[in-house]
């Protein structure tokens, strides 16, 4: 046995030869290491390059936030007119609430929207109810059109009973 040699065919070995060599020859650029970065508004945590924060930290006032949150930011931004620092705040204020409330107490936190939706459409007033689409309540009733003020499949069916009965 120890007379046996592996062999290694010349093709092969001046492949490996040539890979290593372009390996080596090729510069790779560095690997930027991750981290966790934690979003300030929600609180989640995900893994970010050095870069990818700055770019974030600057686009968002300083603030680090994750990309669920820049959406809801992006959102208010189109609510309130371009103002990107209102914007921020606003969803940073209802993240600030949820986390301090709504996570401890859910069906509290329900409740309060609840409520302050009412508040809204009352402050609203009539204008955000809904409106009726029956004719007499729009006013434009013909004079002489009929309205019918009950269904009239009962008197029908009398009217069936009563040709059986005579029949």
């Amino acid at each position: 046995m120890e007379g046996l040699h592996r062999t290694v065919s010349d093709l092969s070995y001046e492949l490996r030869k040539e890979a290593k060599e372009v390996i080596d020859d090729a510069k790779l650029p560095p690997i930027n290491e991750v981290e966790d970065a934690k979003c300030e508004c929600c609180g989640m945590s995900e893994e970010c390059t050095p870069e990818y924060i700055q770019r974030v930290k600057d686009k968002y006032s300083g603030k680090l936030i994750c990309g669920l949150c820049a959406e809801a930011v992006k959102e208010e931004i189109e609510k309130n007119g371009g103002k990107r620092e209102e914007a921020l705040n606003a969803h940073m204020n209802v993240c600030v609430r949820f986390n301090k409330f709504g996570r401890t107490h859910p069906v509290l936190y329900q409740a309060e929207a609840m409520r302050e939706m009412l508040r809204k459409s009352a402050s609203l007033g009539a204008r955000v109810r809904a409106q009726s689409i029956s004719p007499r309540d729009r006013g434009d009733v013909k004079k002489n059109g009929i309205m019918r003020s009950s269904s009239c499949i009962p008197a029908i069916t009398r009217d069936m009973t009563d040709r059986k009965a005579i029949n």
